[in-house]
């Protein structure tokens, strides 16, 4: 690994597992300050001991209390951010569905989690960036975009939002030298999708859509992270990058 992210200091949330917890650890190799920051700090604590320079803090990104907590305590402690990364979601299979068949209280806790977990996240990361700028990475979704997300209303809804938020909070702080971007995933196989990546016939057939013919890995998604972290990719955002082996191009 390279030193792209030295003297950086990065807060990536839901780091306890999946794509949070690769890129979290991808970052430190790149010699960032990583904070891996999870409603389960025990998989946090985990993640953030098997690398150098890192600690873990328990944070609920659908509580405002515990995510203000948090950023105040770590600009306290002089771990104020210069990168942010909203990786901190759920997917409910089983329970998310076409909007007929939704009920309410899924709804609420998809959207709780994934739109208004962003929402304060980044809230709270652009407060602690003001005053010498910084790097937003939204973890986006295919369900956003495309007809991919037709029986998931809930976690669709909630990916669009997010890309909506990425959008706005880029324009309304570009002055301020805070960027945002959104990178968005293609089937990735993660704890997230395990309803997925154990039952070999919808696996099956979410890999046919796949141009490149492969599920995506956690690892696919690192060096994009990386590279819209770093001041290598300071002219850029507003911006969704496609990381889905072509899934988003039929």
């Amino acid at each position: 690994m390279s030193d792209r992210l030295q003297g950086k200091t990065a807060v990536v949330t839901g780091a306890g597992s999946g794509i949070g917890r690769a890129i979290a650890q991808r970052f430190s190799h790149e010699g960032a300050r990583v904070v891996f920051t999870d409603v389960n700090i025990e998989a946090a604590t985990d993640a953030a001991g098997q690398v150098e320079n890192s600690l873990a803090v328990h944070m609920d990104v659908s509580d405002e209390l515990s995510v203000s907590a948090a950023f105040e305590g770590l600009t306290a402690d002089g771990y104020a951010p210069d990168i942010l990364v909203v990786s901190a979601g759920v997917q409910l299979f089983g329970k998310d569905a076409p909007i007929a068949d939704l009920d309410l209280d899924v709804w609420r806790r998809t959207i709780d989690i994934n739109l208004t977990g962003a929402f304060l996240s980044v809230k709270h990361g652009v407060r602690s960036m003001l005053q010498r700028g910084g790097s937003i990475v939204l973890i986006g979704s295919p369900t956003a975009l495309n007809g991919e997300g037709q029986a998931f209303t809930a976690y669709s809804s909630s990916k669009a939002g997010m890309h909506g938020l990425g959008r706005a909070v880029a324009g309304a702080y570009a002055s301020q030298g805070i960027r945002v971007n959104t990178i968005v995933p293609g089937y990735t196989e993660t704890p997230l999708v395990s309803a997925i990546s154990t039952d070999p016939v919808d696996r099956a057939a979410i890999v046919s859509r796949i141009p490149l013919g492969r599920p995506g890995q956690a690892s696919d998604v690192e060096g994009i992270a990386v590279f819209l972290a770093s001041d290598e990719s300071s002219f850029a955002t507003g911006a969704t990058f496609q990381v889905d082996g072509g899934m988003t191009t039929l």
